[in-house]
C-alpha cells in the first residue's frame, strides 16, 4: 500500500511556478490586442457636498472612449452597492454607490470613471474632470463619533450603525459581589492589509454568445458574479467569473463588488472592447478596506484564584464610512474575546461606529486580535494585582478537556451557536512553557538586569472559530489519461491549496499525488461557492473534496468489480492502479476505467475506440446503467452544522534599548491546535506569516489619519511594515492534534492564527520588562519612549 499522504509535509508544487515568474495575475490577463484600460478620480476630501461634475473635455483628450459619473448609470448600477450580511443589529447600514452620488464621505471614493487606450491617457483625462465642492465637518476616529457633535450621514443618529448586546448571567451582579475587581481602559488603532497584488479587474463582453467574462482578483470568484449578474442585469448563466492567480487577499478582497468590479464590466459590454483595471499602492490605501480600530472598556470580578466569577465588556468599533460587510468583525471580536476560558457569567455590548474614513472589512484575523487583546490583557492585570504567575492564572480559568463540546451561550458569527467542538488548553499551556522556557526565565532577567539590560516575557492564549459555513463543494473528474482534475468554487491567494487539495485526493482516491491537478476560483468549472476567508478553506474545501473523491472511488470500483469480475471489497487501489488484492496481475489503470465509464458513439481516439457502445459492454445491460451517468467523477458538497474552533498560544521575549526604546525580539514560540494536520509544513508556513503580520501590527503598522480625514502615511515610504530583520528568523513551533468531531478528516482551520494573539503577547512582554502597563497597541519606539517621560519619578524603572 502507498504511504498515506495525509499529516506529511509534501512539498508545494506551487512554488516552482511562482519562482521563476510564471505567475499569471490579473494585470497578466491579456484578451486580445485592443484592450482598453481604466482609472478613477477619487475624493480628496473625507466629507463633502458634491455641487457639479464638469467632464466636457475628457472626450476631448485622445485616446478617450468614455467617460461615467454617477449621472450615467442606471437601473441597479444606479443603486447602493449590496450589504452583504444584514444583521437586526444593524438598523442603520449604508454602502456607497459604484460612483459617489451627492456626497462624498471618506477620502478615496469613486467619483468618476475613464476608460482610455492605456492607463496613461486615462489618468490624465482625470485631470479634465472638475468638481465642485461644499465642504462638510468630517468625523475622525473614535471619540468624534461618539461624541457625535458632528455626522457622518444625517440620517444616523449618533452615528451609531448598530449597537449590540449579548449576556449569559448576570455579569454586573457577579462583579459587584466578587473579592476583587478591575477595570481596564484599553484601545488598538487601524492598520490595513497590504498584499503585494493590489485590487484588478479585467472583463470581456462577447456578444455571439451574449455572455461576460471578468477576471478579478478576489476572495469570492462566485460573489462578484452574483453581483455582477444583478447589476447589469444578466442570468446568472451569462457571467464567468474567473480568478487568476491571487498576491495576496487577507481579507481586503473578499468585500464584494468593488465598484471597480461593476464598473470594468459596465465598460466592456458597453464598448465591446476588453476593458482592464489595476489599482496603484497609493489607492490601495485610500480606497480599498482597513480595520482594528477599537476602543474598549473591560470590568472583571476574580476570586483569590483569579478565577472569573464575571465579565463585562464594552466597546465601540470605527467602522468607516460604509458598513458593505456588516458586523462581521465586532461579533467576532465579542464573541472570540472569551478565547480558552470560562468567563462566569458574561456581558458585552459594543457599538459600531460611522466615521470619514475608509470602510472596515476583516483584514487577517478579523476581530480576534482585538478581542485577544482586551482578554489577555485583564488575565495579565488579574495576576499583577494577585500577585500570582500569569500562567497560573491561566490555567484556574481553563475550559477542561473534558467539557468538550463547550457551549458559551453565546451567537457567533454565522448565527449558530458559539460552542467549542475540542481542545486540550492545559496541555497546550504546559508545551508553550516549556517551548519558550517560561519557569527558567526569572533568572534569565535577573543574569540580563545585571549586564544593564531588559528583558520581559509575554504570553497570550486564543480561540478562533474556523470553517464557517453555509458549504463548499468540490469535483473531481478522472481522465482517460488517468489524470485527476478537481474543482472547487473558493478562491486561491498563496495557501498552498493546490498541494494540500491533491493529497487529500491521492489518499482518499488512491491515485498518484502527481497525478492530481486543482483549479480553484473558476465558475465555469465549480459554479457555486463561498469564498476563501476565516480559515474555512480546508475545513470547507477539503471535506468537499473528500467526499467528491470518495464518491469517485466508489464509482471506480464499481466499474473496475465488473470489468474484473471481482467484489469491490476485494480490490484495491493503488498508485492509480485498481486490482484485486492478493492477485495483483488482475488489474486495471484508472485511466482504463474511466474510458470503461463513459461508452462512446464514435471513436476519436484510441481510449475511445475502446468505449464504444458496439465494442464493450454487456449485450444483456445498457450501455449505462440507470443510476449512473456516464463519465470517472464525484461531486459532493459539505455544510457544516457549526463552526470547528482551532487555538493557540505564543509566547515571546523581548528586550527594550534603556536609551532608544528600540523593541528586539529574541525569542518567539507557538504552540498550535488545528485538528489533525493535512501538512505540518504548510501549517508552519501560515503561523510563520501569520506571525510576521502580527510583529507589523503590534511594533508598526497604523493607519494615521490627521483631523481633516486625510491618510498621513498612504505609501509604503511612511507605512512601516516589518523587514525581514524585524521578524524572529527562528520561529520555535509545536502542535497539539484535537480533532474535531465535525468534519470528515477530522480538521481545523489554521490561516489566521500566527496574527491573533501578536498585540497582546508583544503588550505582555514589553510590560514586563518596562514595569510599565501598556494599554494601547500598536507600540513604536516612540510610544515607549513617551510612556517612560510621564512615569512619575517614583515608578521610575531603576
Amino acid at each position: 500500500m502507498t504511504t498515506k499522504l495525509m499529516g506529511q509535509g509534501v512539498q508545494r508544487v506551487e512554488d516552482q511556478r511562482f519562482l521563476r515568474g510564471q505567475g499569471r495575475y490579473a494585470d497578466d490577463v491579456a484578451v486580445g490586442p485592443a484592450t482598453l484600460h481604466a482609472a478613477v478620480l477619487r475624493s480628496p476630501h473625507a466629507h463633502a457636498r458634491i455641487l457639479d461634475i464638469d467632464v466636457s473635455g475628457v472626450l476631448d483628450v485622445y485616446g478617450v472612449h468614455a467617460v461615467w459619473t454617477y449621472d450615467d448609470l442606471t437601473g441597479p448600477m444606479a443603486e447602493p452597492l449590496p450589504l452583504l450580511i444584514p444583521h437586526p443589529a444593524l438598523t442603520h447600514g449604508r454602502t456607497q454607490y459604484a460612483l459617489a452620488k451627492d456626497e462624498v464621505n471618506y477620502v478615496g471614493e469613486a467619483i468618476a470613471f475613464v476608460v482610455a487606450e492605456d492607463r496613461y491617457v486615462a489618468e490624465d483625462a482625470l485631470d479634465r474632470i472638475r468638481v465642485d465642492y461644499e465642504l462638510l465637518p468630517p468625523v475622525v476616529g473614535i471619540d468624534a463619533a461618539r461624541a457625535a457633535d458632528r455626522l457622518v450621514h444625517d440620517d444616523v443618529p449618533g452615528n451609531v450603525g448598530a449597537r449590540l448586546e449579548q449576556e449569559v448571567g448576570d455579569a454586573r451582579a457577579a462583579i459587584a459581589a466578587a473579592p476583587h475587581r478591575l477595570a481596564l481602559d484599553l484601545t488598538v488603532e487601524r492598520s490595513a492589509c497590504q498584499p503585494l497584488e493590489g485590487r484588478g479587474t479585467v472583463a470581456r463582453w462577447d456578444p455571439d454568445l451574449n455572455r461576460l467574462q471578468a477576471w478579478t482578483s478576489t476572495q469570492s470568484s462566485t460573489g462578484v458574479r452574483a453581483a455582477l449578474a444583478v447589476k447589469l442585469g444578466l442570468d446568472l448563466g451569462q457571467v464567468d467569473v474567473i480568478t487568476p492567480d491571487v498576491g495576496g487577499g487577507f481579507g481586503v478582497k473578499i468585500n464584494h463588488p468593488w465598484p471597480e468590479e461593476l464598473l470594468v464590466p459596465l465598460a466592456a459590454k458597453t464598448l465591446g472592447r476588453t476593458v482592464k483595471f489595476t489599482e496603484d499602492r497609493r489607492e490601495h490605501f485610500i480606497s480599498t478596506a482597513h480595520e482594528r480600530g477599537q476602543v474598549q472598556h473591560v470590568e472583571v470580578g476574580f476570586d483569590d484564584e483569579g478565577q472569573l466569577l464575571g465579565l463585562d465588556v464594552e466597546f465601540w468599533h470605527d467602522h468607516g464610512a460604509y458598513t458593505p460587510y456588516g458586523l462581521i468583525v465586532p461579533i467576532i471580536t465579542s464573541t472570540q474575546l472569551l478565547g480558552p476560558y470560562k468567563p462566569g457569567a458574561y456581558r458585552v455590548v459594543f457599538e459600531s461606529l460611522y466615521t470619514n474614513t475608509v470602510m472596515v472589512t476583516p483584514y487577517r484575523g478579523a476581530g480576534r486580535p482585538q478581542g485577544c487583546f482586551a482578554m489577555e490583557r485583564t488575565m495579565d492585570a488579574i495576576a499583577e494585582y494577585l500577585g500570582r504567575d500569569r500562567t497560573e492564572v491561566r490555567a484556574v480559568n481553563f475550559i477542561q478537556p473534558d467539557e468538550f463540546p463547550y457551549d458559551h451561550g453565546l451567537v457567533f458569527q454565522d448565527g449558530r451557536e458559539l460552542e467549542y467542538d475540542s481542545g486540550d488548553y492545559p496541555a497546550m499551556l504546559e508545551k508553550i512553557k516549556a517551548l519558550v522556557g517560561w519557569d527558567e526565565f526569572p533568572q534569565f532577567q535577573k543574569h540580563m538586569a545585571l549586564q544593564g539590560r531588559r528583558v520581559g516575557i509575554g504570553l497570550a492564549a486564543y480561540v478562533e472559530g474556523t470553517g464557517v459555513g453555509p458549504y463548499e463543494g468540490a469535483h473531481v473528474h478522472i481522465e482517460t489519461s488517468g489524470k485527476v482534475k478537481v474543482a472547487t468554487g473558493l478562491t486561491t491567494q498563496g495557501q498552498g491549496h493546490a498541494t494540500v487539495f491533491a493529497q487529500l485526493v491521492a489518499d482518499e482516491l488512491g491515485c498518484r499525488f502527481e497525478d492530481v491537478e486543482v483549479v480553484t476560483g473558476d465558475t465555469r468549472r465549480m459554479p457555486y461557492a463561498v469564498g476563501t476567508f476565516a480559515s474555512r478553506a480546508a475545513v470547507m474545501s477539503g471535506s468537499a473534496i473528500h467526499l467528491a473523491a470518495k464518491r469517485a472511488k466508489e464509482k471506480v470500483l464499481k466499474i473496475a468489480a465488473d470489468a474484473l469480475e471481482a467484489a469491490e471489497e476485494d480490490l484495491q487501489i493503488v498508485d492509480g492502479v485498481v486490482s484485486v488484492i492478493g492477485a495483483p496481475s488482475s488489474s486495471l489503470d484508472l485511466g482504463t476505467v474511466s474510458v470503461l465509464s463513459n461508452p462512446l458513439r464514435y471513436a476519436f481516439d484510441e481510449a475511445s475506440k475502446r468505449a464504444t457502445q458496439f465494442s464493450v459492454g454487456d449485450p444483456g445491460k445498457p450501455p449505462v446503467p440507470e443510476d449512473e451517468e456516464p463519465g470517472l467523477e464525484g461531486k459532493d458538497f459539505y455544510s457544516p452544522e457549526r463552526a470547528t474552533f482551532a487555538s493557540g498560544m505564543h509566547a515571546v521575549i523581548v528586550e527594550t534599548d534603556p536609551d532608544t526604546a528600540e523593541i528586539t525580539i529574541l525569542k518567539y514560540a507557538v504552540v498550535h491546535d488545528c485538528g489533525r494536520l493535512i501538512n505540518p509544513m504548510i501549517v508552519e508556513g501560515q503561523i510563520h506569516g501569520g506571525v510576521a503580520q502580527g510583529v507589523g501590527g503590534a511594533l508598526y503598522e497604523r493607519m494615521a489619519y490627521d483631523e481633516s480625514g486625510q491618510l498621513l502615511n498612504a505609501s509604503f515610504m511612511d507605512f512601516l511594515m516589518p523587514y525581514v530583520t524585524e521578524v524572529p528568523d527562528g520561529i520555535d513551533i509545536d502542535h497539539l492534534e484535537t480533532p474535531s468531531p465535525l468534519n470528515p478528516l477530522g480538521i481545523k482551520g489554521a490561516g489566521e492564527a500566527g496574527v491573533i494573539p501578536s498585540a497582546a503577547v508583544f503588550a505582555a512582554a514589553i510590560e514586563d520588562a518596562e514595569r510599565i502597563p501598556i494599554t494601547a497597541m500598536p507600540i513604536s519606539p516612540s510610544d515607549l519612549f513617551a510612556l517612560r517621560a510621564h512615569l512619575p519619578p517614583t515608578e521610575e524603572r531603576p
